[in-house]
């Protein structure tokens, strides 16, 4: 994965649904510290998150990670 296209491609899709990262994290049941991390580009989500964030944001796994 790349992470750091993924990170800017997670926050620029949050930021056009106007939502927070508080706001994203409780949609996922994860914490904040988790949404800052994956838009840092520290860590990824596992699959089942990308799962998550591919029908939320109604993007295909390709659209996200790269």
């Amino acid at each position: 994965m790349k992470s750091i296209r993924f990170s800017e491609n997670l926050r620029e899709l949050r930021v056009a649904k106007k939502l927070t990262q508080k706001q994203l994290a409780d949609i996922l049941q994860v914490d904040q510290r988790t949404i800052s991390a994956w838009e840092k580009g520290v860590c990824e989500p596992n699959f089942s998150i990308l799962l998550k964030l591919c029908e939320f944001f109604d993007e295909t796994f390709d659209n996200i990670l790269t």
